[in-house]
């Protein structure tokens, strides 16, 4: 797809003939770039001290062997990243996902989101990504633990508090986080606030866990007031029931939403009764089981095998928390012809560009990733700001400081739409309020930085 910018669109052939194995990460940069349009065509610096060919380039790509003896014995090998992409406002920051699908093309395009994401929270934190193509699942904990030992062992080298602060992902909870902490901390000889995520008895935040959850949910309220509307009485679908889909189904229900469906990789529940939280916490958290034994708790509920096909329920909202590109044009016109009236992505990048362009062309209220599921690295940053007090801030100081930021990006990315001539286009809006911060702060630390 061609681009109207002679500039972006010369950036964007020379970046695809370099990384065509990449695909993940050029759909990622084309998405921006889209929106960025407007922005380089007024701003002649940005072309003058090559901003666009700096900022798709990662600062460092660190790649590494992963070692580490499963329980039989046996020798195992995986490949480790971090990909330290962007710090021109500050540390790297962003998460390692621990899952058989990770690729160096899966770690650029969450490193890139990850850019423009913490800069639109406001925090003072750079772009950067991780992970393995380890599988945690069905893995003893023994087994976890010496993966765990053997990726920081590297990883060590990499990171610091002011320099790189890893966090959780898809794979990598409370359990993974501490084993790397604990092997950081003796690898190191120190005690500090390297990684987020971390338990409670050892300087973790309260809220952390359901942070990006209550995130989208803050962020699709605010969607909702501009529309004069609100979460009440709303019938909501949810895909996906680990961290981000669990705790966007408590908030959702606290702000009187009804949530009637969600799913995990192997199907989906409905339940016209609204899904209940605990029960969903109980059998994801507690016993690690598939989303299909609810129906064991509630009996009134159904299951349905195939994931995808929970975009077939009818709601008035959409939550896509699962993972990248799980809904296509098809299921978005699904879903508008049901009478969808907003979306907002607590996943990364879960909706595809026809999706997208649906959902826009039908009026659909839409909140991008890179916005509306910011609240998971918000309130890392707010973990970072209590690690460096030595202070513990009470859940309701953490949950209203993430409300707020939450509206504050709601507001930026609503603002720059506006600023150029994309009024409700909050793709544009957070692709342009994200980046400005970040071009500007490269522009003043020179072409060397």
């Amino acid at each position: 797809m061609a681009l109207k910018n002679e500039y972006l669109n010369r950036v964007y052939a020379g970046l695809a003939q370099r990384n065509a194995h990449e695909p993940e990460f050029l759909q990622a940069v084309m998405e921006v770039f889209e929106s960025l349009e407007p922005v380089v065509d007024a701003r002649p610096e940005i072309e003058a001290n090559a901003i666009m060919e700096r900022i798709v380039e990662p600062e460092r790509i660190i790649n590494f062997r992963v070692s580490w003896v499963d329980d039989a014995g046996k020798v195992q090998v995986n490949r480790g990243w971090r990909i330290q992409f962007n710090s021109a406002i500050g540390p790297y920051k962003g998460g390692l996902r621990l899952h058989p699908s990770v690729n160096q093309s899966i770690i650029k395009f969450l490193g890139f989101e990850q850019i423009f994401k913490n800069s639109l929270t406001g925090l003072p934190m750079g772009g950067g990504k991780g992970g393995s193509d380890f599988d945690p699942k069905g893995k003893s904990d023994n087994e976890i633990m010496r993966f765990c030992q053997s990726f920081m062992t590297e990883l060590a080298k990499h990171i610091g508090a002011d320099t790189d602060v890893p966090a959780g992902d898809i794979g990598t909870g409370a359990r993974e986080i501490g084993y790397m902490f604990g092997q950081y901390k003796r690898l190191r000889n120190e005690f500090t606030g390297v990684l987020t995520g971390k338990g409670l008895s050892y300087g973790g935040s309260l809220a952390r866990t359901e942070a990006t959850g209550y995130g989208a949910c803050y962020f699709m309220n605010e969607m909702l007031k501009d529309m004069g509307a609100s979460f009440e009485g709303k019938r909501v679908v949810i895909s996906g029931s680990g961290n981000v889909a669990t705790y966007a189904n408590q908030k959702a229900t606290q702000l009187g939403g009804k949530v009637v469906a969600m799913s995990d990789s192997n199907g989906y529940i409905v339940d016209e009764n609204g899904i209940d939280f605990k029960v969903i916490k109980e059998i994801k958290e507690v016993k690690r089981a598939r989303i299909k034994t609810y129906v064991d708790y509630v009996p009134g509920a159904k299951y349905v095998e195939g994931c995808r096909g929970i975009w077939s329920v009818p709601c008035d909202l959409a939550l896509p928390c699962a993972t990248q590109n799980e809904l296509n044009g098809e299921e978005a016109a699904t879903l508008i012809k049901n009478g969808c009236k907003a979306v907002a992505e607590g996943a990364n990048m879960p909706c595809t560009p026809e999706a997208v362009a649906a959902f826009q062309a039908a009026g659909v209220a839409f909140g991008p990733a890179k916005a509306a599921n910011a609240g998971g690295v918000a309130t890392s940053g707010l973990e970072m700001s209590q690690n460096s007090q030595r202070l513990s801030w009470t859940f309701e100081e953490v949950d209203a400081k993430l409300h707020q930021i939450m509206i504050n990006i709601y507001k930026a990315c609503k603002d720059a739409s506006e600023r150029y001539n994309m009024a409700g286009n909050l793709v544009a809006g957070a692709n342009i309020a994200g980046f400005e911060k970040v071009c500007d702060a490269m522009l003043w630390q020179g072409i060397a930085y």
